[in-house]
């Protein structure tokens, strides 16, 4: 029996006191009643022959699917029995985002805006999460999930103001293109740097698991090269010991701008990573908009229920360039596009899924993508238009208060444009 102080010391550590003997049995030799007492680990067992465990080891993690190819459902059991009206508008914000992302590409190619990123066959990732998650829930982007903004009601005009960062940008100017964010639509403003929202939004997660009767989760979005960041591991550790109620979801669309997967890691995924650090893990075919929905669907219960993170691993392709800042045929095959841009691409499978329904008009869809594709480049011309906000924004944002150093700058710039204005575009900027 252990000892009274060794029981008490085991309590304070939050330990379950388990059998003690001072001999040690091999497994073959029948159970000895000698279980380990180190902190830290789960249960286990003393052995007398030390065995390597191996990555082979482990069967890798299963690709959970909804729907085949053809969009066949695979298991009528896991059809999520969508409305009409929810499948279409699905389609349609899949649809109006691949077109957002070719007129606006073009643009920038035009010289039009500074800088662009596409999410060609990566839709179904960000409609079929945006659909099974709350508005109420909170969410910290990267930078290719234009389609959870759109899902949640934000407008072509806020998305091309943004992009020409005119008067009428919500970020008033002070953003790059494609680093969108909204308040009302709790959607967190995108941040350049790589990875740093992960443990932001553990910290938000946090937050909210200390509220009564929480009935939010927040929702993480990353690549798989912001999973080889820092940041990663220590907001996953900080989610697992915190247990906080978030969704850490991962776009493994096979390359970190020019580097692919395999040159990244050799585990099994991402989402393996998640069960070392004690987390629940799932993995989904995202191009499969019904699995990324009914995943994400499951991911959301799991934390509000259990108040713990999970990892929820997308597994898609990346048809485009990383930005317009990037040639992928440097990098890659265009052989390997083929595939992902065919049989495997996301809308094609929603509309194949759609037609086996009997829920998809031909000529009505394509009449809506050639109306969409009208808006869009209507809301272009219009956007590019307007003026610039008031040069004086620059002050402002960060304090709540101007505090005096910025004051004195400000008004000597002031002076400055003042004397010299004929030097300065101001009829281009709003005052």
């Amino acid at each position: 029996m252990l000892s009274r102080n060794l029981c008490t010391a085991l309590r304070r550590l939050r330990i379950t006191p388990a059998r003690f003997c001072t001999s040690v049995a091999a497994p073959d030799q029948g159970n000895s009643g000698c279980d380990p007492l180190y902190a830290g680990i789960r249960a286990t067992q003393f052995v007398t022959k030390p065995a390597l465990i191996t990555p082979e080891d482990y069967a890798p993690i299963p690709v959970y699917r909804v729907i085949d190819s053809d969009g066949n459902v695979l298991d009528s059991t896991q059809e999520p029995n969508l409305s009409k009206e929810t499948l279409q508008k699905c389609f349609r914000d899949m649809v109006t985002v691949n077109a957002l992302d070719k007129i606006m590409y073009e643009s920038q190619r035009q010289g039009r805006i500074s800088f662009y990123m596409t999410n060609f066959g990566e839709e179904a990732s960000h409609i079929g999460s945006a659909s099974a998650l709350s508005s109420e829930d909170l969410v910290w982007a990267q930078y290719r999930e234009a389609g959870v903004l759109l899902w949640r009601g934000w407008t072509l005009s806020q998305f091309i103001d943004q992009l020409y960062g005119n008067c009428d940008d919500e970020g008033r100017g002070k953003q790059m293109p494609c680093h969108y964010g909204s308040k009302k639509l709790n959607f967190v403003t995108i941040s350049s740097t790589l990875a740093t929202q992960i443990p932001q939004a553990v910290g938000s997660a946090y937050v909210l698991k200390r509220k009564p009767d929480n009935d939010r989760v927040v929702v993480v979005y990353f690549g798989d090269g912001a999973a080889s960041e820092g940041d990663f591991h220590a907001a996953l550790n900080f989610a697992a010991t915190l247990e906080c109620p978030v969704i850490f979801f991962v776009r493994n669309n096979g390359y970190a701008i020019s580097t692919p997967v395999r040159e990244q890691y050799r585990g099994d995924g991402i989402a393996s990573r998640g069960t070392g650090y004690g987390m629940a893990v799932l993995r989904v075919d995202g191009t499969d908009m019904l699995a990324v929905h009914n995943g994400t669907k499951m991911a959301r219960e799991y934390c509000l229920k259990n108040n713990k993170p999970i990892i929820l691993e997308s597994m898609q392709y990346r048809l485009s360039h990383h930005s317009t800042s990037d040639d992928s045929s440097a990098y890659r095959p265009t052989e390997e596009l083929e595939m992902w841009n065919t049989t495997e691409n996301p809308i094609n499978k929603l509309k194949n899924y759609m037609l086996k329904k009997g829920w998809f008009n031909e000529d009505e869809e394509n009449e809506f993508i050639k109306s969409i594709r009208k808006q869009i480049m209507a809301q272009n011309q219009l956007s590019e238009k307007k003026q610039k906000p008031d040069w004086r924004e620059m002050f402002y944002d960060v304090y709540d208060d101007l505090p005096l150093n910025l004051r004195k700058q400000l008004k000597e710039m002031e002076d400055h444009v003042a004397r010299h204005k004929e030097q300065y575009p101001l009829k281009n900027f709003k005052s």
